[in-house]
C-alpha cells in the first residue's frame, strides 16, 4: 500500500492521493462525519482484524485469548514506543485516555495541602478526578486562568503565577478538543521540572494527528486514546509512565500478579477478563497510519480546515474560535454565528442535511465543533459549508 508514490504526477498528487486514502475507510453513513475527535472510524484493514479476531476467540477462548492474541502485545508495544519516542518498558495499554488519565491522577501519592494545578478548560473528568482527591484527602486544586484565544506566554504566565512551594502536580492538556489550542507543553514540562512538580499530559487529541516526541516533551505522563487519530478500535487507549515515576506510582486497579513490579501493574490486564480482540486492531492501524505519516497526515488536517473556514467566512455572523494561523492548528476548531442557536443549528445540521458536527460549550466559549479526518475530501467540505449556509439563513 503506497498512497504516495513518487513517480506520480503532479495533478494526481492532488485530492486524488486522498481518494485512494478514502478508499480504505467504510462509508460513513447516514451522517457526514465531523465528529472525529470524539471517535474516528478505522480503516477497513483495522475492522476486518478485529472481527477476524473475535471470531478467532470464538474457537478457543480461554486458549486463544491470552496464549495467542496477548503474545503479540509485546511487538505492539514496541511499535508504538517508535511512534511516540519512548520505551515499550514505559507503555502500558488500557481502553481510552480517561482510564489512563485516572490512572495518574489516583496514584500520584500526594498528601494534605499539596497543589495541584488544573485549567478550567481540562477535560470536564479530568477536572472532576483532581477534585474527589481535593474532597477526600485535602490536596488543593487550583484553577490557572486564562482564555484560550490567549498567546503562549500569557499561558505560561498564568500556570508561573499559580505555582508556589506547595506545589506538586500540574495537569496539561496538550490539545484542548474544544477548540483545538495547543498548549506550549514542552515549555511548561520544563518549568515544572525546574521546580520538582510532577507533570500529567493529555495527549487524546495530539498523538497521530502530529508528530510528538515523549522523549521532547520529557513529561512525566503522557496518555492517549488510540480510537481516535491513530484508527485503532474502540476501546484501545495508551499511558506512558516516564520510567523515573513507575515505581513510586499507584496503580488503579489491584494488580493480578504479585508483586507487581515495573509498568505491568498499569496494563489492561489488571482488569480481569477484557475483549482481547479490540487490540488486534492497533498492529494494522499502526501499519496504515505509518503509510501516511504524522507530518503529512497534520499537513493535511490544517489544509481541510483552513479550507472549510475560508469556504464559510462570508456566512454573515460567522465567528471564529480557533487560530488557523498557526502551524500547531490540525482538525479541530470552533465557531459560532452571530444571533444563532448553536444547539438547535447542530440538530438542525443532522436531522435536515445528514451533516454530524459536535455542540461544545465550556466557559464563555459556545459554539460548533468541527473535525475532519484524512478519509475525508474538500468536495465533503463543500457539501457541509453548503448545509451551514443553509441551515444558518433558515
Amino acid at each position: 500500500m503506497n498512497f504516495f508514490a513518487a513517480n506520480r504526477s503532479a495533478e494526481d498528487e492532488g485530492e486524488a492521493k486522498w481518494g485512494r486514502v478514502r478508499a480504505e475507510y467504510p462509508a460513513q453513513e447516514p451522517f457526514l462525519n465531523l465528529n472525529n475527535a470524539a471517535v474516528s472510524p478505522p480503516p477497513t484493514v483495522v475492522e476486518e482484524a478485529v472481527v477476524d479476531a473475535y471470531r478467532f476467540i470464538s474457537r478457543n477462548p480461554d486458549y486463544n485469548m491470552w496464549s495467542k492474541l496477548d503474545a503479540a502485545l509485546p511487538a505492539i508495544k514496541r511499535e508504538l514506543a517508535e511512534l511516540i519516542d519512548c520505551t515499550p518498558e514505559e507503555i502500558a495499554l488500557n481502553r481510552n485516555s480517561s482510564e489512563g488519565l485516572s490512572t495518574a491522577i489516583f496514584g500520584i501519592p500526594l498528601s494534605q495541602g499539596d497543589q495541584v494545578l488544573i485549567s478550567p478548560w481540562d477535560y470536564p473528568s479530568v477536572r472532576a478526578g483532581w477534585l474527589q482527591r481535593q474532597q477526600r484527602e485535602g490536596i488543593q486544586v487550583v484553577n490557572c486562568a486564562f482564555d484560550l484565544m490567549d498567546s503562549d506566554d500569557d499561558i505560561i504566565e498564568a500556570y508561573l503565577g499559580a505555582m508556589t512551594p506547595r506545589t506538586r502536580v500540574l495537569q496539561l492538556t496538550h490539545m484542548y478538543h474544544w477548540n483545538g489550542r495547543v498548549v506550549p507543553v514542552k515549555r511548561l514540562c520544563e518549568m515544572a521540572r525546574e521546580r520538582n512538580i510532577i507533570t500529567v499530559v493529555d495527549g487524546a487529541q495530539t498523538f497521530a494527528q502530529m508528530p510528538v516526541s515523549f522523549r521532547e516533551l520529557d513529561c512525566d505522563f503522557f496518555v492517549t486514546s488510540l480510537h481516535k487519530w491513530l484508527g485503532a478500535p474502540v476501546g484501545n487507549g495508551m499511558l506512558i509512565v516516564n520510567e523515573r515515576r513507575i515505581d513510586r506510582t499507584w496503580p488503579l486497579l489491584a494488580p493480578f500478579d504479585q508483586p507487581a513490579v515495573h509498568i505491568d501493574k498499569f496494563d489492561h490486564w489488571n482488569l480481569g477478563t477484557y475483549n482481547s480482540a479490540i487490540q488486534a486492531g492497533i498492529a494494522p492501524a499502526i501499519h496504515f497510519h505509518k503509510t501516511i505519516g504524522a507530518e503529512r497526515m497534520h499537513a493535511r488536517l490544517r489544509e481541510l480546515t483552513r479550507y472549510w473556514i475560508g469556504l464559510a467566512r462570508d456566512i454573515p455572523g460567522f465567528k471564529l474560535h480557533t487560530d488557523i494561523g498557526t502551524d500547531s492548528l490540525a482538525a479541530i476548531s470552533l465557531f459560532s454565528i452571530d444571533n444563532v442557536d448553536m444547539k438547535q443549528l447542530e440538530g438542525n445540521l443532522r436531522v435536515e442535511h445528514q451533516v454530524h458536527v459536535k455542540y461544545r460549550k465550556v466557559e464563555h466559549m459556545e459554539g460548533l465543533r468541527v473535525s475532519p479526518h484524512i478519509y475525508m475530501l474538500k468536495r465533503d467540505l463543500d457539501a457541509f459549508v453548503a448545509a451551514l449556509r443553509n441551515a444558518a439563513l433558515q
